[in-house]
């Protein structure tokens, strides 16, 4: 390794693949870090084409004697993917869904495939993968059998290991292999052939007659036992699984290049019943009444774990779902038909009333709040990782495992070692196999508390072998736990695994010093005694963070749901591109190993972390579904702020950014403006000038501004209630009719209705340019104009929710200390806020439509869409709330060039534009976003309605309000 010539083995991997090859600094970088304590910067990353490639990359790395590591979603909690070695990252191009087989009940994927685009395809014929993990909207095949994944639904289903009909696999030095259950024919005709296959099976069998008895009285016979590799597969009782031996091996022996797959079919009626217990040992000791009703998941969860959500305001709908008591048990039960799976969860019920001590319990009947429950439960990591006013958690010992008709006393054992080491956790996970997770404080940064936290392993090891338990009940046993196997397994059998792993990698090239042979548990950690980030000056407090920048970039624990690409906002430039670096972990990375400067530099003029931060939208959508709330749109204006800190900015910069000013110009000469920017010719050259898309088309200046409608027209008469409608830079100047539709809407409601008198900007565009100085001068302008409506409690309705969201986001973060921006950021509401807090004082009349609504990211993430829901059930309409995602405009965003207008498109494309497109002319098209109304303009042709125009035409239609008078500037295309 240490003659190794990076640069070379560059060359010749470059030469040799197809795919992408990155040696940079930045790509190693990403790389460095899993989800797991530990940090390993890695020789380089591939990026293989196809599975030749693959095959390729290793023969290079087998040349150069370089280390490989394969790898999945990165999201592996015990250090297993991080390695001073080439990564093979599988997951851009290595990952299709090569076939189902319904009749068969299997699925031939390759190693990249995401388990729920398997489990969509699935679920078309009735069937699913069983393994389940809380990360599968984004974890992969190849990483679930690397690690042995199991889920909620392996007391359905077991786990990967026990749903794998064969793998074809690599060696390190180039056999390629097809195994799976071996019959004593195959295994003679494979030993007769020659060869490295055959040198392979001879010695498994050696392997297994020698080690055989010693296997079955070592080994615990629970559901979950994952730690070590499994080599019960090998006895005959089990068929000589050599695929099911290799599964959970941790890309130590082999490199997956494609696996079938067994399927399960997936009941079409699920119910779910949540039992509350006085506490969480009480709720452990009734496991194995439960399980004997037959319930396909059975999960559990302890009061602290629902105190953190509170704290960290994660889910608090669901909190408040759960019935009475401070441990639970969600258990869900199938059948053909909800009524089969309703029965089932009825007679358990029934039978734990007429038992001693029955729980609380509650039967769930409604799809939308069972899915709220189960987030509850897979949100755990989130909620324990980063609970305001709390010391940091980590992995360590978050996935041990032990017999389930033990569970209730080893909790109570696990919870008095943790109070004996003053560790706080909450505690909850796969309570029906007896698997229990938990993230923990452990103090990671000093010499004491990194011998404490060693201590605490060896202890906790001996207390699950008391149990007859497995150190890793589904995380796999990578560094965190892997020097600690012998205590699990003896010195025989760890000498077994040391055999197992020659017979495959002989040179032990993959995935060095994991699973054995291992680093201790305190070497290599991503944070240790000489952590020492730098903490740079920033114009934002981060009070959610301490004030420190350092704490920011350490949020994101790895987990990866950044890294989904079908539903929800987070993270659209991943979505479209599929690259780390575009991921907000991947982005969290680089800003941490910066303040670290050890791979890359430790400057703000720091171009590896400006490449990635280039493709961010600043949608906040991280800031709103991340499960440690990631708020890279934040770092991201900090960073821009410094990074051209006394440089100049990309043109679009000042003609996007500064929109405020050239809009009030424009006003001055509506007409004018007009004729250059609509005018092809004009408008070709003040694009090229501003350095804008060709593509785009510049929206039209109304001839008159909102400001000066509402000035000019009759005031009504009344005394009700004053309400200060904002008057946005984008409803002022292009679209006044949303703003007067919203004066005829709040006019409506009895409420009288002013304007700032000085033309104001919360500086919205200013944030994605990064220009702090400028916007914090416009936010302290409002405080001083407003003061008096601040303080007398008048409330602001907003029109534009990335306007709204700068008030209830950035305005705290910018004056942290300041009472009167606290205040503003109370008082200022959406329109369907304002609505839905007089819902009982205001009658809105019905309209039988239809509606498609799309929701702004910013109004998603910060406000969220619950008042929105409720307005428009209140007008009485069909409404199909998309989960469209981002629009893809992001305010400036997709009036720029290259890349970011081809990202732009292509959200825009992935749901919101053909939706529209599919909506026939009767139904309403509802976004009150500026830019998510232009990207469907512009995309489609349609006019979408702003809510405010939406109520307006409901009153309008009813007689209660006449037609709104000003113009807009753009105007639908078709």
């Amino acid at each position: 390794m240490t003659d190794l010539d990076a640069r070379r083995l560059a060359s010749d991997l470059r030469r040799a693949v197809r795919g992408e090859v990155r040696f940079d600094d930045g790509s190693r970088a990403l790389y460095a870090t899993d989800a797991s304590n530990y940090r390993q910067v890695p020789i380089g990353a591939v990026l293989p084409r196809d599975v030749e490639d693959v095959v390729r990359a290793v023969a290079v790395c087998r040349e150069h004697d370089a280390p490989v590591l394969p790898r999945g979603g990165g999201t592996s909690l015990a250090g297993q993917c991080c390695n001073v070695a080439v990564v093979l990252d599988m997951t851009r191009y290595v990952n299709r869904l090569v076939e189902i087989d319904p009749d068969r009940r299997t699925a031939r994927v390759e190693p990249g495939l995401v388990l729920d685009d398997l489990r969509q395809a699935a679920n078309r014929h009735d069937l699913t993968f069983g393994p389940d993990p809380a990360t599968h909207t984004h974890c992969t095949l190849g990483g679930m059998l690397g690690n042995n994944s199991c889920g909620v639904h392996s007391v359905m289903a077991g786990r990967t290991s026990e749903n794998v009909e064969s793998l074809d696999v690599l060696t390190y030095d180039g056999a390629r292999l097809t195994v799976g259950r071996t019959t004593d024919e195959a295994f003679s005709r494979i030993t007769a052939a020659g060869g490295r296959a055959a040198d392979i099976y001879r010695r498994l069998g050696a392997l297994r007659d020698r080690y055989a008895d010693r296997i079955r009285e070592r080994f615990p016979d629970i559901p979950r036992r994952v730690s070590g590799y499994d080599l019960p597969a090998l006895l005959p009782e089990a068929g000589f699984d050599v695929a099911r031996a290799l599964v959970g091996s941790e890309g130590t022996l082999v490199t997956i290049l494609g696996a079938t797959v067994r399927l399960v079919p997936w009941p079409r009626g699920r119910s779910l019943l949540v039992l509350g217990y006085p506490d969480v040992y009480a709720a452990g000791d009734r496991v194995p009444e439960v399980l004997e009703a037959g319930p396909i998941g059975l999960e559990g969860l302890d009061d602290r774990l629902v105190q953190d959500m509170v704290a960290s305001g994660i889910h608090p709908e669901g909190v408040r779902l759960l019935p009475d008591g401070h441990g639970w048990l969600l258990v869900e039960f199938g059948g053909e038909t909800k009524a089969e799976s309703d029965g089932r969860a009825r007679a358990l019920m029934d039978r734990l009333r007429g038992g001693p001590h029955p729980p609380s319990m509650i039967l769930y009947d409604d799809p939308a709040k069972e899915a709220i429950i189960w987030r509850v439960r897979e949100a755990g990591l989130g909620a324990t990782a980063n609970v305001p006013g709390r010391p940091l958690t980590w992995e360590g010992w978050e996935d041990s495992a032990v017999p389930p008709d033990r569970l209730g006393d080893y909790l109570r054992e696990l919870r008095a070692l943790f109070d004996r080491y003053r560790y706080g956790c909450a505690l909850y996970g796969h309570f029906g196999q007896g698997c229990v997770h938990t993230r923990i404080d452990f103090d990671l940064e000093t010499p004491w508390g990194i011998e404490t936290y060693h201590a605490f392993l060896e202890e906790a090891a001996d207390l699950v072998v008391r149990f007859g338990g497995s150190f890793s009940g589904e995380h796999g046993d990578g560094q965190s736990r892997a020097e600690l196997l012998p205590k699990m397994f003896g010195d025989e059998l760890m000498e077994a695994f040391r055999a197992f792993k020659a017979v495959w990698d002989p040179a032990g090239r993959m995935n060095p010093g994991k699973v054995i042979d291992a680093y201790r548990a305190t070497d290599n950690l991503r944070l240790g005694a000489a952590y020492a980030p730098r903490e740079p000056e920033t114009h934002f407090a981060f009070p959610a963070d301490r004030g420190s920048f350092a704490r920011a970039a350490l949020r994101c624990v790895g987990v990866g749901e950044c890294r989904k690409h079908d539903a929800g906002t987070m993270c659209p430039s991943y979505m479209v591109t599929r690259e780390e670096r575009h991921s907000t972990r991947g982005r969290a990375r680089l800003l941490f190993e910066m303040l670290e400067g050890q791979v890359i530099p430790d400057t703000w003029r720091n171009d590896a972390v400006k490449e990635a931060l280039d493709l961010c939208l600043a949608c906040k959508g991280c800031k709103g579904e991340c499960p440690v709330n990631v708020d890279m749109a934040t770092y991201k204006a900090e960073f821009l702020s410094h990074y051209y800190a006394r440089r100049l900015r990309p043109r679009a910069a000042y003609a996007m950014g500064l929109v405020h000013w050239w809009a009030r110009a424009a006003s001055l000469a509506p007409d004018l403006a007009n004729l250059v920017t609509q005018t092809p010719a004009l408008a070709a050259l003040v694009k090229a000038a501003g350095g804008l898309a060709p593509e785009r088309a510049l929206p039209a200046f109304a001839p008159q501004t909102f400001r000066q409608w509402f000035r000019r027209r009759a005031a009504p008469n009344g005394g009700g209630p004053e309400v200060i409608l904002w008057p946005d830079t984008f409803n002022d100047h292009f679209h006044p009719r949303t703003a007067a539709a919203a004066v005829s809407v709040l006019e409506a409601t009895g409420a009288r209705v002013t304007i700032p008198e000085r033309v104001l900007c919360c500086g919205r565009p200013l944030y994605d340019y990064g220009m702090l100085g400028l916007a914090r001068r416009q936010l302290r302008r409002i405080l001083d104009a407003l003061r008096p409506e601040i303080r007398a409690g008048v409330p602001i309705v907003g029109l534009e929710p990335s306007c709204v969201s700068v008030f209830r986001d950035e305005l705290g973060n910018l004056f942290p200390h300041d009472e009167d921006a606290r205040r503003l950021g109370r008082q200022v509401l959406t329109l369907a806020e304002y609505l839905a807090q007089r819902a009982d004082h205001v009658e809105l009349p019905t309209m039988e439509r239809r509606a498609l609504v799309h929701g702004h990211c910013h109004h998603k993430a910060i406000m969220t869409m619950g008042a929105d829901r409720v307005v428009l059930g209140k007008l009485g309409l069909d409404a199909e709330v998309l989960d469209s995602g981002c629009c893809g405009m992001a305010g400036s965003f997709g009036f720029e060039p290259g890349a970011r207008y081809d990202v732009s498109v292509r959200a825009g494309e992935r749901v919101l534009l053909p939706a529209v497109r599919r909506a026939d002319a009767a139904t309403l098209v509802i976004a009150d976003g500026f830019s998510c109304r232009e990207q469907i303009r512009q995309g489609t042709g349609r006019h979408a309605m702003h809510l405010a125009e939406v109520v307006a035409m409901a009153l309008r239609e009813a007689g209660r309000v006449a037609e709104p008078a000003p113009a807009d500037g753009a105007r639908p295309a078709a």
